[in-house]
């Protein structure tokens, strides 16, 4: 039974990983201008665009860090032109204006790759083979998790033990305030747009190692699930975000070996088909938490005074 479960838990903990590093990025923007990123998912997507094309005239170990500068640059950019102007505006104009960030990001690059797949580089040692407990995997999927706690907790230390971070929880307590204390809101604001765009592009490395091709609607998908997990999680809670996709990749991977489990188990006769409700679970998810416990696991009750 451990034969038959492991490889799709393990599995599930490096996707689980992917989302997490999108989920930092839309729990980090709402925690400072209560405004979901919707072109956040999208931005992922670019970097894989980016890495496709890169690669193809730079050498690997130039292409991925400069595919890191120019997502976080891309990042500081869509701030600065697309919500910095909307600052004072009513909060529904963000959201329209991150709403056509997205299906303009969506749009340059069917424009540039005409629609068609475009095959990911393979980036040698993290896309080798190894065994593990008699389960086949790849060394991207072992090296996932790892990774994204020990850049999530480089966060938690930046944001805990910085000018920088300091100033980004003053933010978040209260706009006005830091604003009149001389915090410099623009300053902060770009370079949490800047720090989520570059975990979205890390990744979007190890998210496409496995996924192998790009499309213009890659992001969608990987998006969604890691706002529900920021969601899930508590938004604006960072540990919560990555517990949270950490909990619904592991899910969604069991749900999608569930039939061979099951099969395994001697419960079913023949597959049901069960791995086609991998995706629902993940909304349905949403939907139960936002009934049950609407500020997710670690999310904090805000109350305004009258």
């Amino acid at each position: 039974m451990w034969k038959t479960v492991f490889p799709y838990m393990l599995s599930g903990i490096s996707v689980g990983g992917q989302y997490a590093l999108i989920a930092i990025g839309y729990t980090m923007v709402y925690g400072i201008l209560r405004l979901i990123n919707f072109a956040h998912g999208d931005v992922f997507m670019v970097a894989g665009i980016l890495m496709v094309y890169m690669a193809t005239a730079l050498p690997l170990y130039i292409t991925i860090p400069l595919v890191l500068l120019l997502t976080s640059l891309i990042g500081f950019l869509i701030e600065r032109t697309a919500y910095r102007p909307l600052r004072s505006a009513p909060r529904m104009s963000a959201m329209i204006s991150a709403i056509g960030v997205s299906y303009t990001l969506q749009n340059l690059v069917l424009y540039a790759t005409g629609g068609l797949n475009q095959f990911y580089p393979k980036i040698p040692f993290i896309s080798d083979s190894v065994r593990i407990s008699g389960a086949t995997t790849t060394m991207v999927t072992v090296i996932t998790p790892f990774l994204t706690l020990f850049l999530a907790g480089a966060l938690v230390m930046l944001i805990n033990r910085t000018k920088l971070g300091m100033a980004m929880r003053a933010v978040s307590k209260d706009f006005e305030t830091s604003l009149l204390m001389g915090i410099k809101i623009d300053r902060v604001i770009s370079a949490t747009f800047v720090i989520g765009s570059f975990l979205a592009a890390v990744g979007s490395v190890l998210y496409f190692t496995n996924y192998s091709t790009v499309i213009q609607t890659s992001g969608a998908m990987p998006g969604l699930k890691a706002f529900v997990a920021a969601v899930f999680g508590g938004i604006g809670s960072i540990p919560g975000a990555v517990i949270g996709a950490f909990l619904i990749g592991i899910c969604e991977n069991l749900i999608k070996g569930l039939d061979v489990i099951l099969f395994r188990l001697g419960l079913i006769a023949k597959p049901l088909g069960l791995a086609t409700f991998s995706d629902a679970f993940t909304f349905a998810l949403l939907i139960v938490i936002l009934v049950v416990k609407p500020t997710g696991l670690f999310g904090e009750e805000h109350t305004d005074k009258v």
